[in-house]
């Protein structure tokens, strides 16, 4: 997934929940270009994840139990 191109990951981010993607969206937007491959391997990782997880993280101040996870979801917040 590191090295997918945007388009792909896009696609991904769409979860059918506005404001999720909003939030994956602009993480895209903003940090995907630049980012090192293992953060981008993190949020791919992120994106397998079931919505209300996701929601529960990105909308509702839960923390995902695997640190990695947790890293990338605190980025996004800060997109």
């Amino acid at each position: 997934m590191a090295d997918a191109a945007p388009g792909q990951v896009r696609w991904r981010c769409r979860r059918g929940m506005k404001e999720l993607d909003v939030l994956l969206g602009r993480w895209l937007d903003r940090r995907w270009h630049r980012a090192a491959e293992p953060l981008r391997d993190d949020f791919a990782r992120l994106l397998e994840q079931p919505d209300p997880e996701l929601a529960a993280w990105l909308l509702h101040g839960a923390r995902p139990a695997d640190a990695a996870l947790a890293s990338v979801v605190d980025d996004i917040l800060r997109a």
